[in-house]
């Protein structure tokens, strides 16, 4: 993502509105455009809380929102422990919340992170460098079940068996061309021209940052420290990460979650969202031309009740 123009940048605006004295998070602060951005429309004395697992984003972070001051606090935390960095710097509720998900361009862009095919790197793919997990420790390690397993449910790689058995015959798979190399020997492109092998790369890159776990346990945390009427705005990049998102969000707008036919309810669930967007925002075409990793990005947006 680039921080010139962060991806649906005014969507993100309208739908968060940043407002003087407010306080806001930014869960995945990456190169701090979104921030850059909130602070901005929230001056002069709207505050931000940043937080990135990433230490290379976040040194570049500062540099961008030094303009700010101390309205700008960033933290190298994950947005897992929301809770405990809200408590540490004494915020008792927000007015808004966004999560970015998904692959910043500075971390595509540097081949040594090994998250891209397209220049030949070590097979890494960590948010954090402090994860011990490598994506080069999964493939060379774990059995020919578990990466088809792998394949199959982060990735949705339709022929994850035959993937996966040409991985485990190829180790050891040290490189990033290594890799696609060995799965486009199998499979063959996707949808719009799609490379043979983004599905497998999507899929160990979830599973060395435990992408979908790490959004399942932030969501009730974020719609926790919501304060009445704040927002919480979710971009995602994929259906996986989309569907969590959808599904908590239809949750938690419904009140009693009994079966239809149960004559009274004993579940006791009461709606804590308002939902804003029963489908979710895509970028323009104009967005996606100026940027076209921005196109399959998705927003949805939900208000505390």
């Amino acid at each position: 993502m680039s921080v010139h123009q962060p991806v649906l940048y005014q969507e993100i605006i309208l739908a968060l509105r940043p407002q003087r004295r407010g306080q806001y998070i930014d869960g995945t602060v990456g190169l701090g455009g979104h921030a850059w951005s909130i602070l901005e429309a929230s001056q002069p004395d709207g505050l931000l809380l940043g937080l990135d697992v990433d230490p290379y984003a976040l040194e570049l972070a500062e540099q961008r929102l030094a303009e700010f001051g101390q309205r700008a606090t960033l933290i190298r935390a994950s947005y897992t422990d929301l809770s405990a960095q809200l408590e540490n710097i004494g915020w008792q509720s927000v007015d808004g919340i966004l999560l970015d998900l998904g692959v910043s361009s500075l971390q595509l862009d540097t081949p040594q992170r090994g998250f891209s095919f397209r220049t030949d790197a070590p097979l890494d793919m960590r948010y954090d460098p402090d994860n011990p997990v490598r994506a080069v420790d999964l493939i060379n390690s774990l059995s020919e079940s578990d990466i088809a397993d792998i394949l199959y449910r982060y990735g949705e790689e339709r022929r994850s068996r035959q993937v996966a058995r040409a991985i485990v015959a190829a180790r050891p798979v040290l490189t990033t061309k290594q890799l696609a190399g060995v799965v486009s020997s199998v499979t063959m492109s996707g949808r719009k021209g799609l490379h043979p092998a983004t599905r497998t790369f999507q899929a160990f890159r979830i599973a060395v940052n435990r992408e979908l776990d790490a959004l399942e346990k932030f969501l009730p945390q974020a719609v926790s420290a919501l304060a009445p009427q704040a927002r919480l705005a979710v971009i995602s990049f994929h259906s996986l990460e989309d569907r969590i998102v959808k599904h908590y969000f239809r949750r938690e707008s419904t009140g009693c979650l009994c079966p239809p036919k149960q004559p009274q309810c004993t579940c006791g669930h009461e709606a804590q969202l308002r939902l804003l967007t029963k489908r979710p925002t895509r970028p323009g075409n104009s967005e996606t031309v100026s940027n076209p990793r921005s196109r399959s990005a998705r927003l949805r947006v939900a208000e505390k009740i």
